[in-house]
Parts: structure tokens; C-alpha cells; sequence
């Protein structure tokens, strides 16, 4: 039933916001280089398995630099603040990475 509502909630959110999301892969391409996303690797409760968690890139590409704080790009902040930088998880969502509910 979880997996049922989650993967439900996920297409329709999916549909309704896929075309923000089309602005905002092209506002981080003219932004800066780089890629549009940004992946971090968590560890479910109950999960052996890692998932990557994807998010819009928020941050300045510069892979040569490693150690330094990353700096938020104009997009980025703006992303950021609306939390709109965290769509793209509806697609991990989507794939059974997350969930909806804490079981």
C-alpha cells in the first residue's frame, strides 16, 4: 500500500512540476559549467544498500579545488531558499529509494 500511494504521489508531482523543472536544468546550464545534478550517497535504516539522492546543483563546479567550502551560484541561492533544488528527489521516490511514510 505504501509503495503503491508513493509511486502515485511521486508521477503526479512528476507531471505537475516538469515544466520547472525543464527552467531550471536550463537556468543551471546558463549559470556556470557542470552538471545540472548532484548526487549524495545515504544509508537507509534498514538498508544495507546505498542510495544516491539526486538534487539540482546549487553550488560552483570546480572539481580541481577539493577541501574548500562550496559557494553557492545565483541560481543555486535562489533554488536553495524555495527549496526547489530538492525535486528531483520525486524521481528517487519514484525508483523506491525513499518513501512517503517513515515504514
Amino acid at each position: 500500500m505504501n509503495r503503491a500511494l508513493d509511486v502515485t504521489v511521486a508521477c503526479i508531482l512528476i507531471l505537475f512540476t516538469s515544466p520547472l523543472m525543464v527552467i531550471v536544468v536550463l537556468a543551471i546550464k546558463l549559470d556556470g559549467p557542470g552538471p545540472v545534478f548532484s548526487r549524495t550517497s545515504r544509508f537507509g535504516h534498514d538498508r544495507p544498500n546505498r542510495a544516491d539522492i539526486l538534487k539540482f546543483r546549487t553550488t560552483v563546479y570546480e572539481p580541481a579545488i577539493l577541501g574548500r567550502s562550496p559557494r553557492r551560484t545565483r541560481v543555486g541561492q535562489f533554488l536553495h531558499v524555495t527549496r526547489i533544488d530538492d525535486l528531483p528527489r520525486l524521481f528517487n521516490l519514484l525508483r523506491g529509494d525513499l518513501s512517503l511514510s517513515g515504514a
